[in-house]
């Protein structure tokens, strides 16, 4: 973790957790980000299933066929995820991604994102849009803090259970595979994100840490 100013952390940390344990009334609260360059790998050589008494195998060598950018939010309160493949990653694919899920939030519902501090997030156009759509309000999490979003879990389990072992012939069929994950997930009772860490704990830790660093220089 990069040393941001204590105070600024336990803001952020504080702002955020308090998303996720005690949502405002009449509001949606999206965790969001992008994860980028995912591949679409072709192994050389079909691997070997799962049988008794060996392992499954694949192939280490493999061919390249492009990558993806999934552009995602969470929705804290019913688990469910708003995501979409995209060529590349910039402001401008993040606004295209913005107005996605506006279209989607019914109206009259307040909106609250959870985003980490990559620059695209913080753009002079994306501020703009911010700025023509007061119903929603950005919330930063600590620089150097991921894990501190939420969206990151799901992530995790689609890398886990659709990429790791993929065979992928094309960028087509990666984002067919992640489409298909993303509809399984929202279609198999989803689940609220439930936020369990102490965040006193973490204030706590990073404190000590500080007082180590300091007290090395």
């Amino acid at each position: 973790m990069s040393r941001t100013p204590l105070t600024e952390f336990v803001t952020k940390l504080r702002d955020v957790v308090g998303l996720y344990v005690d949502p405002p009334a009449h509001a949606i609260v999206l965790s969001v980000d992008e994860k980028s360059q995912i591949q679409a790998l072709d192994r050389t050589q079909p691997g070997l299933p799962l049988k008794k008494g060996r392992a499954g195998t694949m192939t280490h060598d493999y061919k390249r066929h492009g990558t993806t950018t999934l552009f995602a939010a969470l929705n804290v309160l019913d688990g469910t995820v708003i995501g979409r493949n995209m060529q590349r990653h910039r402001h401008q694919e993040f606004i295209r991604f913005l107005n996605h899920i506006e279209a989607q939030v019914p109206a009259g519902k307040v909106i609250h994102a959870v985003l980490d501090n990559y620059a695209a997030h913080k753009h002079p156009k994306v501020r703009a849009w911010l700025h023509r759509h007061p119903r929603w309000t950005f919330h930063f999490v600590p620089t150097s803090c991921s894990w501190l979003n939420a969206v990151e879990g799901f992530f995790a389990r689609l890398a886990k259970r659709r990429l790791k072992r993929g065979v992928f012939r094309s960028v087509a069929d990666l984002q067919a595979a992640i489409n298909r994950f993303l509809d399984e997930h929202n279609a198999s009772d989803p689940k609220p994100f439930n936020w369990t860490a102490d965040p006193d704990k973490i204030i706590a830790a990073v404190r000590r840490g500080h007082q180590v660093l300091d007290s090395i220089h």
